[in-house]
């Protein structure tokens, strides 16, 4: 037998996330959950859905993650696990399931996988529920290991912020939003975040539904109207909003995600941009800035350094962003 327990008491040392993407948003889910999770991930392989790591979110942080599994024990084999999976100590009113996770990097056929649920469910002391379990253990396969952990799935009562009463035809999705509050701020405690074109409010809510700290501001008083009936519908109080020029700003904030200002019929200036990047360095310590048009020169002139760069798609419609520092 070849097993490792890697928990002691109820403290949980390691996780394993799975998660999916589009391939128009590889490079954004890639910079996400490195940024969050601590590591740089490979997405090399469609096959490889899940990563790994010693840092715990909540699974609904980002867009992309399917759920956490705290991991209890790993070994060769499930038959391995089952030792770990007797150990297991539920509270008397917890009702339980075991699932096989459809990610990794072997999925066990339908019946394969019941069976190996029966075997792990069969050693936990507890009364199996398969509706409505107060709590699930989940079984995956990363590399020649099999895992066992606890499973919480992502909460994606998130989604539900897409029916804003006011919109932008070319504003940001509420996931794409949410991607870039979460590579702006991973370490939420104590931060504060600025976006100083707010526009309806998208990046404004995502980021107070996370329990961050948010002011926005827009030079456009329609702008700021809408966001001021969209924070409320979702519950948010639209005081953090300001009307005004970004460039008059003066406090400052731990980061910001500034999305430059652009239509289909005009371009900024570059001297409106530069001006615009300078006042954000002035602003905030980190920035993730978006834009249709390459400012990286822009960037570098203001004094930021670029960390990461990637792309998002849509079509032939493509968004540049840039993680400075």
């Amino acid at each position: 037998m070849n097993s490792t327990e890697l928990t002691g008491g109820s403290t949980t040392k390691d996780y394993v996330y799975t998660f999916a993407c589009h391939e128009n948003e590889r490079e954004l889910c890639s910079l996400e959950l490195s940024t969050l999770l601590g590591s740089r991930l490979e997405m090399n392989s469609s096959l490889r859905s899940y990563v790994r790591s010693g840092i715990c979110i909540p699974p609904g942080r980002s867009p992309f993650i399917h759920g956490r599994l705290d991991v209890l024990s790993e070994a060769d084999t499930v038959n391995d696990l089952l030792p770990a999976a007797a150990k297991i100590d539920l509270l008397p009113e917890e009702t339980f399931k075991v699932v096989c996770l459809k990610e990794g990097d072997h999925m066990p056929d339908y019946e394969h996988s019941r069976q190996l649920e029966r075997e792990v469910g069969m050693c936990i002391n507890g009364k199996a529920q398969m509706k409505h379990p107060k709590v699930t253990f989940g079984l995956i396969q990363t590399g020649k290991k099999w895992i066992l952990g606890r499973w919480t799935e992502a909460d994606r009562s998130w989604q539900s912020h897409q029916q804003k009463p006011q919109n932008y035809s070319t504003g940001f999705g509420v996931a794409l939003a949410r991607s870039l509050v979460n590579i702006a701020v991973p370490d939420i405690p104590n931060h504060r975040l600025l976006d100083p074109c707010c526009g309806m409010g998208t990046v404004v809510i995502e980021a107070l539904s996370m329990g961050i700290d948010t002011r926005g501001n827009d030079l456009n008083p329609l702008a700021i109207q809408g966001a001021r009936i969209n924070l409320p519908h979702f519950g948010y109080d639209p005081a953090c909003l300001t009307l005004g020029d970004m460039n008059e700003l003066n406090v400052y904030y731990d980061a910001a995600i500034l999305d430059m200002p652009y239509n289909l019929c005009s371009v900024l200036p570059d001297e409106e941009q530069r001006v615009m990047l300078t006042s954000l360095r002035r602003l905030a310590g980190r920035a993730v800035v978006v834009s249709t048009e390459w400012v990286e020169e822009h960037l570098l002139a203001a004094g930021w350094e670029v960390n990461q760069y990637c792309t998002v798609r849509k079509g032939t419609f493509i968004r540049h962003i840039w993680l400075c520092a």
